[in-house]
This record gives structure tokens, C-alpha cells and sequence, in this order.
């Protein structure tokens, strides 16, 4: 009997222990790259949700996230009706996909997309992306996520 209740009072105090600990596991600030260089609409919309996810865990506040694109990565925010002007296969900016876009940018999502290759691509951001300032451009996706990561960003590619 004294068995018995001993390790009852055992699973209730590692019930209790494992519960507070679970509670105070919240996540701290984090900095994240995410790291976008492929042309598959399915993926992309993956990496999109593994975003949103990613938020929804850690919270607005907590996190400091970017989305660094380049080569084929830029057709994210290619609209479909200019992709005739560039040198890209695809243009996956669809409406749905802008919804999802601006949701992230609305949570403070940086997306920032590569100089060169809008230049190779012959790619003018003005006209042919979707929501995208001069300020979103960088010199070289590459590069950029290679500064990010030595300024603490975690690498992230989906």
C-alpha cells in the first residue's frame, strides 16, 4: 500500500514538474532567414505556411524574420501576366499568393530579392513584382544570406 501511494505521489509530482516546465518553455527573440531559390508554386506555398508557422509559435514580437530570394526564387513575386518580359519560367504571384504575401509583410516578414538576379532576369521590379521597393533589393541574394547569418540569423531553407 505504501508502494502504491508512493509512486502515485511520484507520477503527480512528475506530472506537475513536467507541466511547469512545458509552460515556461516559450521561445525566445529569434532571427531567421528563410532562403528561397526554387520556382515550384507548391513549395513555395509550403515555405510560405512554414513561415506562418514559424510566427505563429514564437509570436510577432519574438521574431525578426527575412525571406532572401534569387534566381528562380524571385518568381514568388512575379506576377503571372508579366512573366512574357522576363527570362523566368514562372510567375507564381498569383492572387492567392499575394494574399499570403501581404499577410506575412502585415507580421513584419521582410522579403528581399536579389539585384543580380534581376538584372540577369531581366526583371524590372516596378512593374513586373508584386509589392516590392526599391528598399526590398539587394545586391546579391547569396551575399545577403551570408551577412545575415553572420549578423545571427539562423538559416533557414524550406
Amino acid at each position: 500500500m505504501k508502494l502504491k501511494f508512493a509512486l502515485m505521489l511520484l507520477v503527480c509530482i512528475s506530472t506537475l514538474v513536467g507541466g511547469i516546465a512545458v509552460a515556461g518553455a516559450g521561445y525566445d527573440k529569434q532571427k531567421v532567414v528563410y532562403h528561397i531559390n526554387y520556382d515550384d508554386p507548391k513549395a513555395q506555398a509550403g515555405a510560405l505556411r512554414n513561415i506562418q508557422n514559424h510566427i505563429n509559435a514564437v509570436g510577432e514580437e519574438n521574431l525578426e524574420l527575412k525571406i532572401v530570394m534569387h534566381g528562380k526564387g524571385v518568381s514568388l513575386l512575379l506576377t503571372p501576366d508579366q512573366l512574357e518580359n522576363t527570362k523566368l519560367k514562372l510567375g507564381n504571384a498569383t492572387d492567392e499568393m499575394q494574399t499570403k504575401i501581404t499577410g506575412l509583410k502585415n507580421q513584419g516578414v521582410g522579403f528581399e530579392v536579389c539585384a543580380n538576379t534581376l538584372k540577369g532576369k531581366k526583371i524590372n521590379y516596378e512593374d513586373d513584382l508584386f509589392d516590392v521597393d526599391e528598399a526590398d533589393i539587394v545586391p546579391s541574394g547569396v551575399a545577403e544570406v551570408a551577412k545575415l547569418q553572420s549578423m545571427g540569423y539562423s538559416y533557414i531553407k524550406p
